[in-house]
């Protein structure tokens, strides 16, 4: 074969994988949320952001059959409700040895676990610590004690902590750099109708993870949901694979 036809099959090729991959990248674009990678303060983060508007939100725990669903991979891939599609799915908050939440957790209207108001170790305890909730088409990140007061009519809630932002000032116990740095993953409320999902790629301190939602991506209050050396995130089609061990409350988001 000679060098000229190499060269003009070489540009084929090539030109049939460009286009290739950006027809892939449009039929991901519509069946997939907007998740897109965000870099602060040197560290990276994967961003999803959720339109109660367009996208439903709901918490998942149980099986019908009382067994914990344990994995993200194995959520419902069509809400029962609206018919939308799971465009993906985190962890949703701490849980006990056997897959209990810690703390609040509302699942269709339904108070499953009481809200925690107690004293104690770990994150969960670094008070203030905080509610998320939807009800309708309405979100909201609230510290404990103001949600238990308020009563918001909620449709999912899920308490964990500690919070990151609380009107638009960080934690009080937080540091500036802070000497624990993990994988972490929260949520925080932007507007009324727009939830942020944040899951790091990098260890990261509280302080930098409470500044990425408050300085980069304006959320007013933001709650820490969990975290460790792998926070779990899936993605339909093999983007995100999901978690490797089981976990307790989840969230899964449905849109068209």
């Amino acid at each position: 074969m000679s060098i000229m036809l190499r060269a003009r099959l070489c540009r084929v090729v090539a030109l049939s994988g460009a286009v290739l991959a950006f027809l892939t990248l449009g039929v991901a674009a519509q069946s997939q949320p907007v998740c897109n990678a965000v870099t602060h303060e040197g560290a990276r983060y994967t961003i999803c952001d959720v339109d109660l508007r367009r996208q439903t939100t709901r918490l998942f725990w149980k099986r019908p059959d009382g067994e914990s669903y344990g994995y993200l991979q194995q959520l419902p891939t069509t809400d029962y409700a609206t018919g939308r599609k799971l465009q993906f799915a985190i962890n949703a908050g701490m849980y006990h040895p056997d897959y209990r939440p810690v703390g609040l957790y509302v699942e269709g209207r339904r108070e499953l676990a009481k809200a925690s108001t107690a004293r104690g170790p770990g994150n969960f305890h670094l008070k203030p610590n905080g509610i998320f909730y939807v009800s309708g088409n309405t979100t909201g990140v609230m510290e404990t004690g103001a949600y238990l007061k308020a009563k918001p009519p909620a449709d999912i809630a899920t308490q964990s902590g500690p919070m990151l932002v609380i009107d638009g000032k960080l934690h009080p116990r937080f540091t500036p750099q802070g000497e624990s740095r993990k994988g972490r993953n929260g949520v925080g409320v932007r507007d009324a109708q727009t939830i942020v999902f944040a899951i790091s790629e990098d260890d990261v301190s509280f302080g930098a993870f409470a500044r990425l939602f408050r300085d980069t991506l304006k959320c007013p209050n933001a709650l820490f949901l969990d975290g460790g050396s792998v926070p779990t995130l899936y993605i339909p089609g093999g983007a995100r694979g999901g978690n490797f061990l089981p976990l307790g409350p989840m969230l899964g988001v449905y849109g068209k």
